[in-house]
């Protein structure tokens, strides 16, 4: 995988990929934390088959290839299409917690550029329509000359260091265990955005049962650490 960018594009792309950027994300365990409180996960190994299986079945199939095709729709200004594949992104979500991830994301990530002056096609306010943060990430990506691949990679990060902080506090892990999960799933990141570069609209689609019943179980757990 060739990556360039130039450097003011590498700087925007780590500023929208930070976890100080206030989207939200690291509130949200995304299923992780009521698989740990059941016992599904128990050490670093199990955690690292956990991850390893959302981004090749889940990021690579549904949050990869949409975001390339909103980078696609957002270049050339065809908003019609943005708001189909956002509609297409949140049919993806297979919980009404795993939806709102994406769209309690996607509504901070609005006030965000909209403060910044990055030109975006959906309205915000109270009786706006819900939209997914890959579809603003993408958005974002293209109006700072950020190349596709190089969107995937910030992207698939992101969520990677998200979801290993929340296992860090969960497990938990320490810090040590924590950094070789990240290193160990880097490839993984690879691999995901190379199988999302060949999956075409029509191949669109996640299905990890485990994942969406732990969504949606987590909205009931006893005890709580994360929204969802």
């Amino acid at each position: 995988m060739d990556i360039r960018t130039t450097d003011s594009g590498l700087i925007r792309l780590l500023q929208l990929s930070s976890v100080s950027l206030p989207v939200g994300g690291y509130s949200f365990s995304q299923g992780l934390e009521y698989a740990i409180d059941c016992g599904w996960l128990r050490n670093q190994q199990q955690v690292h088959e956990w991850l390893e299986m959302q981004l090749l079945h889940s990021v690579a199939q549904v949050d990869l290839p949409l975001l390339r095709l909103c980078m696609q729709a957002a270049a050339e200004q065809d908003h019609a299409e943005l708001f189909r594949l956002n509609d297409l992104l949140l049919a993806c979500r297979e919980s009404k917690e795993l939806r709102l991830t994406d769209t309690a994301m996607g509504e901070a990530l609005i006030r965000l550029l909209n403060s910044l002056q990055v030109p975006q096609p959906f309205a915000h306010g109270a009786d706006a329509q819900a939209v997914s943060f890959v579809c603003l990430f993408a958005i974002a990506a293209t109006h700072w000359g950020i190349k596709s691949d190089l969107a995937a990679l910030g992207f698939s990060w992101a969520w990677l260091e998200n979801q290993v902080a929340a296992a860090t506090k969960l497990v938990p892990l320490g810090q040590t265990q924590a950094q070789i999960l990240l290193g160990e799933l880097q490839p993984v990141i690879s691999e995901a955005i190379a199988a999302a570069d060949k999956t075409e609209e029509q191949q669109i689609g996640a299905g990890l049962p485990a994942l969406a019943i732990a969504s949606a179980l987590h909205e009931q757990q006893y005890s709580r650490l994360f929204r969802s």
